[in-house]
């Protein structure tokens, strides 16, 4: 092996990235994200230590830090923090009862703390404690960071294929602090865009020359704009429309193989099947508590992301659908989710977000925060969907045994994650304090979603929720 660096995450602030990061300015719009793993057994704490001073030289993105002037003159930008100590990002702490629910208020207080701007945003706590011996794996990260499916590159690269020590991984030296030139960074990226633009200046000619077609392409997008970041077909679920912007997490696990075998009987995809899953959960819950609902705003990304990519970053697009929370049929529901999710990846101004992104993150945070909670806000439920890692990885010596990601509530109700780890759908919710009254009641409501999907599949187990 060389002893290189990875090239994960090595680009600077993508527009999309840079508005993530400044809308953090209003703290109900805080992008950070959080992993949980389960763990069979407590490593060796000065092994688990080592484990991450070796990741932060192998992906030096987590030495770096973010220089943001907040002004709207350029964008945030990664330089090496020239004091960057592990200790303030690698602690341990222990439960008190040893429960699920003890774990994942503490992990939920951890998400919502904010990061020192001064060091590098990210924080990793071993939480000692669980029943039979387990232990808890929480990595903290910004979103500005990463995506899902960055996340889960960065574990499968710097998690080890083996509980015993690699003696011959690569050993790349730490980065070394340089001179933050931020504004000359910005304006050499601004050249080279408009140099950009002018190589493509014969093109737009040509276009132009084609007025008709010119024009029948605008308002094809127009009208592609207007369903991408318009209003839904759905009205706001009036028993989530109180917020206070406090995070409560809760989790289940659903059998990966009963939930595949479930999407085939109903000729249907596996993300067909979550959503359709989820929604079913939102339907009861609502009936439950005297407020049923037909259909609720619903928010997905989908991933942007091509074979030949960098790894690391933030590839997706946003986009808003009507999730169709009223229909009875789980094979009904799973039909109409994937017409609609399939039609939303058609559309032309499905990238809408990005286009504008680069004017939006020129602005001030708090100019940002304002406009992006506008969008967001109109949310009740965000779902997305994160192929994770089907081999058997380890951690300082620990098996990992389920892997659990919970996503940031920017201004919505609910966020709700499916990582598939193994053989397992990790199946976590983020909820507003104020929006869910009773979280038990939603948590269970949820797993009874699932059943009705899973009902499909003779003998399949159902979801168990983690408590």
């Amino acid at each position: 092996m060389t002893d290189q660096a990875l090239a994960w995450g090595a680009d600077d602030f993508t527009a999309l990235e840079a508005v993530m990061w400044r809308a953090g300015a209003n703290p109900t719009l805080s992008s950070n994200s959080v992993i949980v793993e389960q763990l069979d057994v407590a490593p060796d704490w000065e092994r688990f230590r080592d484990a991450h001073e070796w990741g932060t030289r192998m992906a030096p993105r987590f030495r770096q830090r973010v220089v943001d002037g907040r002004t709207g003159l350029g964008r945030p930008t990664w330089v090496v923090d020239e004091r960057f100590d592990l200790d303030r990002h690698v602690r341990r702490v222990a439960l008190r009862d040893g429960g699920w629910d003890e774990l994942l208020d503490r992990v939920a207080r951890i998400a919502q703390a904010p990061f020192d701007e001064r060091r590098p945003p990210w924080e990793a706590t071993l939480v000692t404690g669980l029943p039979e011996g387990r232990v808890a794996y929480v990595l903290k990260l910004h979103h500005a960071t990463l995506d899902g499916a960055a996340g889960m590159q960065l574990l499968g690269r710097l998690h080890s294929r083996t509980r015993e020590p690699t003696d011959d991984k690569p050993q790349p030296p730490a980065p070394v602090a340089g001179t933050p030139r931020v504004l000359a960074r910005q304006l050499r990226r601004d050249a080279g865009a408009a140099v950009g633009l002018l190589r493509r200046a014969p093109t737009l000619g040509r276009a132009a020359a084609r007025a008709d077609r010119t024009v029948h392409d605008a308002m094809a997008y127009a009208a592609s704009l207007r369903r991408v970041l318009g209003d839904v077909d759905a009205e706001p679920s009036p028993l989530w429309s109180a917020r206070d912007g406090r995070w409560r997490f809760q989790a289940l696990d659903v059998r990966l193989p009963h939930l595949k075998a479930a999407a085939r009987a109903a000729d249907a995809s596996l993300n067909d099947a979550y959503l359709a899953a989820v929604l079913g959960g939102v339907r009861r819950y609502h009936e439950e508590m005297g407020s049923p609902v037909d259909a609720i705003p619903v928010a997905i990304p989908v991933s942007t992301r091509r074979p030949d990519d960098p790894e690391g970053g933030n590839r997706f697009a946003g986009a808003r659908l009507r999730g169709p929370v009223g229909i009875v049929d789980p094979v009904e529901r799973m039909h109409e989710v994937g017409r609609t999710v399939r039609a939303l990846r058609d559309e032309p101004a499905l990238d809408a977000l990005g286009t504008i992104a680069p004017g939006l993150a020129r602005l001030p945070g708090p100019v940002v925060a304002g406009l992006a909670g506008r969008l967001t806000a109109a949310n009740d439920l965000q779902a997305s969907n994160i192929p994770g890692i089907r081999d058997e990885t380890f951690i300082a010596g620990a098996r990992v045994e389920r892997c659990y990601a919970f996503g940031p509530l920017p201004g919505c109700a609910v966020m709700v994650v499916m990582v598939t780890h193994g053989d397992i759908c990790c199946v976590t919710v983020n909820h507003d304090a104020a929006a869910i009254s009773d979280p038990p009641r939603f948590r269970r409501c949820l797993a009874d979603g699932f059943a009705e999907v899973l009902s499909l599949v003779p003998g399949a187990a159902p979801a168990a929720e983690r408590r």
